[in-house]
C-alpha cells in the first residue's frame, strides 16, 4: 500500500498561526514593531524562497542568462539584482514543459517525494489558461491572509458570506470558501459567477438565507443591485447588507451605497491568482495595508522598472515571502498600477498602504501623447446621473494611421445632446477629446460580459500593428 503524506501532515497548523497571525494576535505581533525588525524577518523568509528557487530549473535558467549567482543575494537588499518575471515568461514556461511548465518545482519530484497540491487555472479568457500550484503549507498561508483581511475589517460574528467569485477551475471562489470556513464562524454561500448561479438566483439566496456579507468584483456586486430592484426586491429592506467586501479599483464607492444601502461597510483589497492575498483595507479606510510578513511590493515605472518615488504610480511586483515549497514567486510583475499612500499608520501596523488598483500599464491606450487606462473610464463618467454605470471602450485607427478612443456609454435613456455631455466630462478629466456613443442598458453586456466574467472587458484595440 502507498504512504505518502496528505495535505495537513504538510504543515504545522500552531506554528502557520505564529508566524502567520489574524485578528487580535495580528497586533500583538506586528503593532508597534519597528522597520527594522520587519525588515529582519521579511529577510530571513526572501533567503528561505530564495534557496528554493535556486533548485527550480525557470529560476535557474532565468536568473543565470541575467548573469545572477546564489552568492550574489546575502539579503532582500538584493532583491534588484534578480529579473522581474511575469505571466508571459511562465506561459512560455508551460509551452516549452507541457502541461505544467518548469516553474512550480512539482513536476521534478519524483511521484514518491510529491506533497498534495491544490491545482486552479487561470480564465483563460486573454489566450490559454495558465496552471496554478500551490503547496498546503502555500495554501494555507494565502487562506489566512484573506481571514486576515476579513477579520481586521470587522467581519461580523456568524456572519452569511455571498460570494461572487468563480469557481470551476479557476482559484477565486475556492480559496474564499477555503479561508472563510476554515478560520472565520462564518455562513458561506458559494454562489459563484453569474454563469455558475444565475444573477436572480443569487439575489433569492441573498434574500431567502438572509445574507450580510456579500463579496466579489465589484462590477457584478453593482449588477446584481439592479437585478433585484427588476425582481421587486429592495436592497437595503429585503436585503440588508452589513460589509460589500470587493475589488473596488477606480470605482465610485458612492455609487455601490446607491445601490446597497448608505449603511454597507465597504471594504477593498488586493490581489491575484498566483500571489493571493497582498493588501486589504482596515477600519481606518486609509489605503490598504500591505502584508509585509508575506510579501515584498515594489511599485516599479513601467517604463524603467525602477522603483517610483513614494506617493508616484507604479507597477506592483510582488514578491512572496511564504511561498518557499511549490511555485516560488520572486519579483512577479502583474502589470497593475497603483500608489503608495504616505503618513503615519493609524492602526499602529509597521506596513506599507497602497491605495487600491488603478489600472493596467499593459492595457492603456496612448492618444496624442496622454495616457488614458480604460478602468478609470467609469467613475469619471458617474459626475452624470444618466450613467448606468456599465461602459466599454474601443480603440480604433483610421486609414491615416490616427488612433481614437470611442466610448460606449449605457444611459438611462438616449436624451438629446446627452452624448455631448459625456463628451465634455471626458475631455476635461482626460485632457483630450474622445468619442461617445449611447447604449441603454444592458446592450453592452454581450461585450462587457459583466453577468459571465469576474472582471469584465472594459478594452476592445481594434487597432492593426
Amino acid at each position: 500500500m502507498s504512504q505518502f503524506a496528505n495535505y495537513f501532515d504538510c504543515f504545522d497548523s500552531d506554528q502557520l498561526a505564529a508566524e502567520y497571525p489574524l485578528g487580535d494576535d495580528l497586533y500583538a505581533r506586528y503593532k508597534g514593531m519597528s522597520a527594522d525588525a520587519l525588515k529582519a524577518l521579511q529577510n530571513e523568509r526572501f533567503l528561505k524562497v530564495v534557496d528554493r528557487a535556486w533548485q527550480i530549473p525557470f529560476y535557474q535558467r532565468i536568473w543565470s542568462k541575467a548573469g545572477v549567482k546564489p552568492e550574489d543575494i546575502q539579503s532582500v537588499d538584493d532583491i534588484t539584482k534578480l529579473p522581474i518575471i511575469s505571466k508571459s515568461d511562465i506561459m512560455q514556461s508551460v509551452q516549452d514543459y507541457p502541461p505544467f511548465g518548469d516553474f512550480s518545482g512539482w513536476e521534478q519530484l519524483p511521484k514518491s517525494e510529491r506533497s498534495s497540491v491544490v491545482f486552479h487555472t487561470t480564465s483563460g479568457t486573454t489566450g490559454k489558461p495558465q496552471p496554478l500550484l500551490f503547496g498546503p503549507k502555500t495554501r494555507e498561508v494565502q487562506n489566512r491572509l484573506v481571514a486576515r483581511g476579513y477579520r481586521m475589517m470587522g467581519l461580523p460574528d456568524a456572519a452569511h458570506v455571498q460570494s461572487c467569485y468563480g469557481h470551476g477551475m479557476v482559484n477565486g471562489g475556492h480559496y474564499m470558501r477555503e479561508a472563510v470556513t476554515r478560520y472565520t464562524n462564518s455562513l458561506f454561500l458559494s454562489a459563484g459567477t453569474g454563469v455558475e448561479t444565475r444573477s436572480v438566483q443569487q439575489v433569492n439566496l441573498m434574500k431567502d438565507f438572509d445574507v450580510n456579507v456579500l463579496v466579489g468584483f465589484v462590477d457584478y456586486i453593482k449588477r446584481l443591485a439592479d437585478v433585484a430592484k427588476e425582481n421587486g426586491v429592495i436592497p437595503g429592506k429585503d436585503i440588508k447588507l452589513d460589509m460589500i467586501i470587493g475589488h473596488f479599483g477606480m470605482e465610485s464607492r458612492q455609487s455601490i451605497l446607491d445601490a446597497w444601502g448608505e449603511d454597507v461597510q465597504l471594504f477593498d483589497w488586493y490581489g491575484v491568482g498566483d500571489t493571493g492575498a497582498v493588501a486589504a483595507e482596515g477600519p481606518d479606510h486609509d489605503g490598504m495595508h500591505v502584508w509585509e510578513d508575506a510579501h515584498v511590493l515594489e511599485l516599479l515605472d513601467p517604463q524603467t522598472n525602477e522603483a517610483v518615488t513614494p506617493g508616484d504610480v507604479g507597477n506592483m511586483v510582488v514578491t512572496c515571502l511564504f511561498k518557499d515549497d511549490i511555485y516560488p514567486l520572486i519579483r512577479f510583475n502583474t502589470f497593475d498600477l497603483t500608489q503608495e499612500v504616505l503618513g503615519e499608520n493609524q492602526l499602529g501596523l509597521p506596513f506599507k498602504r497602497v491605495r487600491g488598483f488603478m489600472g493596467r500599464s499593459d492595457n492603456m491606450v496612448k492618444l496624442r501623447g496622454i495616457n488614458i487606462y480604460p478602468q478609470s473610464i467609469g467613475p469619471m463618467l458617474e459626475e452624470n446621473s444618466a450613467f448606468l454605470g456599465e461602459y466599454i471602450c474601443r480603440a480604433v485607427r483610421d486609414n491615416t494611421g490616427r488612433d481614437d478612443l470611442v466610448v460606449h456609454v449605457e444611459v438611462s435613456e438616449k436624451s438629446e445632446g446627452l452624448d455631448d455631455e459625456l463628451q465634455a466630462i471626458l475631455k476635461r478629466k482626460l485632457g483630450i477629446q474622445v468619442q461617445v456613443e449611447l447604449a441603454l442598458e444592458g446592450e453592452l453586456t454581450p461585450l462587457t460580459q459583466v453577468d459571465i466574467r469576474q472582471k469584465p472587458i472594459r478594452l476592445i484595440d481594434e487597432r492593426k500593428g
